[in-house]
């Protein structure tokens, strides 16, 4: 269940959830060359202590923000192309050529990249972990080029959605957590070419 809150005289976006995954999702479509930045808040209110994301039986987090990236599919592999068809068999919608997700991870340290266990085009990338920080606001500020050539190798395509998603379906837990403000930015003078 996601509920719009005030939390310290602003809205924010709530999220609970028991032993189920669901995502909030705003369509996009655009040009990173302008804005390569991303800016968010999030705070988490607990860890979900089965989690492990490198694993498909338990792979929950707490909070993600999930990028989606067009592309040219026909350039994927049959194996990555037939897994997307039984994704839009099961789900009926597409999966989009490339995803990153920020995660908050369980036992992994934060910059960890985690491949998807089920596709290659899914890549999460812990950006904090474990207790120490838990319902604490904690503000990020990630080149997404940057990321995204870490993550895949090459350049991105077109955003074309952001989303967010606190789920813990694999383990059969609960959590909550919450959402502040997410935006695109300009790079600064430090983060250009990076």
């Amino acid at each position: 269940k996601y509920s719009v809150v005030i939390d310290t005289g602003r809205a924010v976006v709530q999220a609970r959830v028991v032993k189920s995954a669901s995502g909030l999702i705003a369509p996009l479509d655009i040009d990173l060359s302008a804005t390569p930045i991303i800016e968010w808040q999030w705070r988490a209110e607990s860890v979900i202590a089965d989690a492990d994301n490198a694993n498909s039986s338990t792979e929950d987090a707490p909070l993600r923000l999930v990028l989606a990236f067009d592309g040219d599919k026909s350039t994927l592999s049959l194996r990555e192309r037939l897994f997307a068809e039984r994704v839009k068999l099961l789900s009926g919608r597409d999966l989009p050529y490339a995803s990153l997700m920020y995660i908050w991870g369980n036992h992994r340290a934060p910059e960890s990249l985690i491949a998807n266990p089920h596709t290659s085009r899914i890549q999460k990338l812990v950006v904090d972990a474990g207790k120490g920080k838990l319902r604490q606001w904690r503000k990020y500020r990630r080149n997404i080029v940057a990321d995204y050539r870490r993550a895949f190798g090459t350049a991105p395509g077109r955003l074309i959605a952001v989303a967010i998603m606190t789920d813990t379906d694999n383990t059969a837990s609960q959590s909550s957590a919450y959402y502040g403000d997410i935006r695109l930015a300009p790079a600064g003078p430090d983060e250009i070419g990076k």
